[in-house]
């Protein structure tokens, strides 16, 4: 998992810069208002020395847990001087919003085995944090960072009423409704919530997992797609797709082994049974 982690961070990184090279206007997206063009343009030795290369030796030659160390410090100090320039020039929010959630992924590929805990509340207080954490992730995954990408890139507006409004209101309305039902079978019937710090005490194979593992991430991208399409954006598509990709390549290896060590055979069976993403009908 930790290798595709960071082979995909050194990917990543290096597509952006080639970005940054081939297009002025996507090059002026990621700019601050008081930082002098010489400058931005200096960050590309330490982000191919410190992140991208360290990120490929990782991936390749070693499994180092320093050197995982030294690309969080990495990320962490480069973090903190874009929201340091994005205070101070109030601009620049789509680079810094993007390393912020760098830091996070690069937190998780070293303490993710610290970060997978099973949930010691009631049915009541598991109902509480639940809809805590939809309000939350929904305002941030669904409403903040889209209206950050739509602003960067001079689309924030409100969609006309045409075939795309509807059709991605209807998508939005019908993936949402799937992630709140997957919820509601997490906490009714596996005694937890849908965080990984906070996850359920038994396997849940009811409601929308009878017919796909991993219903909450179905919804999640669904969702993303969905916001695409209503304002016709093709960087929220992008950030939708890119989540997917994440989610699959380094996030669920990491679950999984999670639920096979906790839940054994039965969730093997499960795996064996029902597809990741793709729903299965299965006959009585």
């Amino acid at each position: 998992m930790k290798e595709i982690g960071y082979l995909i961070q050194a990917a990543l990184i290096l597509s952006w810069w080639l970005g940054m090279c081939l297009d002025p206007r996507f090059f002026e997206v990621f700019q601050f208002k008081n930082l002098p063009r010489n400058a931005f343009w200096a960050f590309w030795i330490p982000d191919f020395v410190a992140i991208v290369g360290l990120s490929l030796l990782r991936a390749y030659w070693t499994q180092s847990k320093i050197l995982q160390y030294v690309i969080l410090g990495s990320f962490s100090y480069a973090t903190l001087y874009c929201m340091s320039l994005s205070f101070d020039s109030n601009s620049g929010w789509l680079p810094t919003g993007i390393m912020f959630l760098g830091l996070q992924y690069n937190i998780f590929l070293c303490f993710h085995s610290s970060l997978f805990r099973t949930s010691n509340s009631g049915l009541a207080g598991n109902v509480f944090k639940t809809g805590i954490q939809i309000v939350c992730i929904w305002a941030i995954a669904l409403v903040m960072i889209p209206a950050i990408i739509l602003h960067s890139f001079g689309s924030l507006k409100f969609p006309s009423f045409t075939w795309n409004f509807y059709s991605g209101i209807m998508l939005l309305g019908l993936f949402s409704c799937l992630g709140l039902s997957s919820s509601f079978f997490l906490v009714r019937d596996g005694s937890g919530t849908p965080l990984p710090m906070d996850q359920t005490n038994e396997l849940v194979v009811s409601g929308p997992y009878r017919y796909v593992r991993n219903p909450m991430a179905v919804a999640g991208i669904g969702q993303g797609i969905a916001l695409s399409v209503l304002f016709w954006s093709v960087p929220i598509l992008f950030y939708s797709l890119l989540g997917a990709v994440i989610w699959h390549f380094v996030v669920r290896p990491v679950e999984e082994k999670d639920m096979e060590a906790r839940f054994g055979p039965d969730f093997l069976q499960y795996r064996n049974r029902v597809r990741c993403w793709l729903p299965r009908i299965h006959r009585r």
